[in-house]
């Protein structure tokens, strides 16, 4: 009996610390992620740790990629079948974490492997986080891929009203090249057109009248 206990007990205490260094493992593998490091991440991942990753804030290996553009990490990250949709308990997803910071080759490489450009819904889509931090050059990838030019995000605001209200006319323009509708109004009444009169520049002014905005 007493031979049984003490097997028991050398076999909890060995899960243990076996428990104790996977933990460290991972924060190990986390770090790594956070530096951009392809070699060590795909040394970690290769010894079996999970691809899909999280931590303390609950940022997946690729959201924590797709915020500093380690784009070669990521990469690593994907071919060993990370899951390219996961979620932040806001909703958030890496493409929508990489529109945000502006990273293009980012966003390509997420696409390409699977990740949405429009969701259904009435939540936060990629475009309107480009559109909110003015990286143009996304929003026009997104556009060719299909993103929804008008897409409401959940306070009232198309693409078009988010990049103009923080004066990012050349997003602005790239959705009203893309026949952005110019009719809309945001939750104070602003317009396309009233914006870019208050920005004073002209030139949108007249590419707003143009695409069949009214005084």
């Amino acid at each position: 009996m007493q031979r049984r206990v003490f097997l028991a007990f050398v076999s909890i205490s060995l899960l243990a610390v076996s428990g104790a260094s996977w933990g460290q493992t991972a924060d190990q593998l986390l770090k790594e992620a956070d530096k951009g490091d392809a070699k060590a991440v795909a040394a970690l991942l290769d010894k079996g740790l999970d691809p899909n990753t999280v931590n303390n804030e609950g940022f997946t290996l690729l959201m924590i990629g797709a915020l500093q553009g380690h784009e070669e990490m990521m990469r690593v990250v994907l071919d060993r079948k990370a899951d390219v949709g996961r979620r932040t308990k806001n909703g958030d997803t890496a493409i929508k974490l990489a529109c945000l910071k502006g990273h293009l080759g980012v966003v390509r490489l997420l696409v390409a492997r699977g990740a949405k450009i429009s969701e259904s819904g009435s939540g936060w889509q990629p475009i309107h986080y480009a559109a909110f931090e003015g990286h143009a050059e996304i929003v026009r990838y997104l556009l060719e891929k299909g993103a929804e030019k008008d897409a409401l995000a959940p306070n009232g605001y198309s693409p078009l009203l988010l990049a103009m209200r923080n004066d990012h006319m050349d997003a602005a323009r790239e959705l009203l090249y893309a026949d952005a509708d110019v009719r809309l109004k945001g939750a104070r009444g602003e317009t396309a057109l009233s914006l870019a009169k208050k920005a004073n520049d002209e030139k949108l002014v007249e590419l707003i009248k143009r695409a069949g905005a009214v005084e």
